[in-house]
């Protein structure tokens, strides 16, 4: 069975372990990890450069979307960026297919073990049955806040929902697109112990619209032949209304929080019965709006943060390594040790995967990937940097 002896090994759901060594077998399910004091062995472990780490989960990811790579130009703001992806996104099928094969190729060699997946089509299905890559599909819906469209907006989902490969759930785009007609209908679909994503707080506009009923959004609304005038406006955040409509019973996901303030954090916290995740995409984040969540708040309330790529029409690639340097970057008071773990473990987690994959443990089969060019010395000072990559090892 082959091993791989690094400087540092990084279990995740235990402490790093200086000169560390992973054996796996022929199937990727690791069999050990033992300290350099333990018996060496054999054949001699593989030596390799840097650290190693488990396979990284990309929580959020728009796959079906990797034809517009290039397509939206930089700090449009969100709505102008939202019509962009509505307009753009219709081109030949066999062009939509061969970007999704190649994305899905390149996440995986870039060490990608997992990826929680938005769709709206059903465009990735046949994909996710042939890849490496263990994807969860959120298959998202939305009319636009016109309750009289429920109904239509519902079954022109439903056949992506039924083409793609379980695990997958029915999901709402975000607050200000989705009625509380089809927020029922979205639950009802799903019966079992699912998990669910919603894209929560990217802008001021969202929250405007809930909290006076005004801004940007009502012109969004009228491009898209859609009226407000039946919407009454809560007075709260977008994200105090969401959770009236969604279900406590679901493992959710909210994805961007960039305004996300303390006080919504611990709501949402106290209202999810089945865990709550904060899926942060930065590198999408500076592409749309040059702006990113306040981490140390997430920090300061001891949830859990996970990190997503978004698409390609908000991003340069689809690299978990990218995102945390951009972190590391912009807010480098995040510990290295809360990046790695909000890359991984939190990850599995949240997509229920963590039986298998997000750390080193034996039995698991989580991958196994190598992180070069780091700054630091070890676990306590070490940083990433422009010059840190990732390469998968198994």
């Amino acid at each position: 069975m082959p091993s791989y002896i690094a400087d540092y090994v990084f279990p995740i759901s235990s402490e790093p372990i200086k000169n560390g060594i992973v054996t796996v077998d022929d199937s990727g399910t690791i069999t050990a990890i033992t300290a350099p004091t333990d018996t060496l062995p054999a054949p001699p472990p593989q030596k390799i450069d840097g650290v190693l780490i488990p396979g990284f989960v990309n929580a959020h990811c728009h796959l079906e979307l990797s034809h517009l790579q290039g397509k939206s130009a930089t700090g449009k703001t969100l709505l102008p960026f939202l019509v962009d992806v509505v307009t753009m996104r219709e081109t030949d099928q066999n062009v939509i297919d061969a970007a999704i094969r190649e994305q899905d190729r390149l996440m995986w060699a870039e060490g990608i073990q997992a990826v929680g997946d938005i769709c709206n089509k059903a465009d990735t299905a046949a994909t996710k049955r042939e890849s490496p890559i263990r994807y969860y599909s959120f298959v998202e819906m939305f009319d636009f806040l016109q309750e009289d469209r429920a109904q239509a907006s519902y079954e022109m989902y439903l056949p992506a929902y039924e083409q793609q490969p379980e695990p997958k759930s029915a999901v709402p785009h975000a607050p200000y697109t989705v009625s509380a007609a089809l927020y029922r209908k979205i639950n009802a679909l799903n019966t079992g112990a699912e998990t669910v994503s919603i894209h929560n707080q990217e802008t001021t506009a969202e929250n405007e619209l809930f909290e006076t009923g005004g801004g940007e959004f009502l012109a969004f609304f009228e491009g898209f032949g859609s009226s407000l005038d039946d919407f009454n406006a809560p007075g709260t955040p977008s994200l105090y209304h969401a959770i009236q409509h969604m279900d406590p019973d679901k493992r959710t996901l909210f994805v961007h929080n960039t305004l996300t303030s303390p006080e919504a954090i611990l709501a949402a916290q106290a209202w999810g019965k089945q865990g709550v995740y904060w899926v942060t995409c930065p590198n999408a984040n500076l592409y749309i709006e040059n702006r990113l969540p306040r981490y140390d708040r997430f920090l300061d309330a001891g949830v859990k943060v996970c990190v997503g790529t978004d698409s390609l029409t908000s991003n340069w690639q689809l690299s978990i390594v990218e995102e945390l340097k951009t972190i590391a970057r912009y807010q480098s008071t995040v510990p290295f040790a809360s990046l790695l773990r909000w890359a991984t473990l939190n990850g599995a987690e949240a997509l229920q995967f963590d039986a298998e994959l997000g750390s080193l443990e034996p039995g698991k089969r989580p991958g196994l990937v190598a992180l070069t060019g780091l700054a630091g010395s070890g676990p306590d000072d070490f940083t990433f940097t422009a010059e840190t990559r990732s390469s998968r090892i198994v």
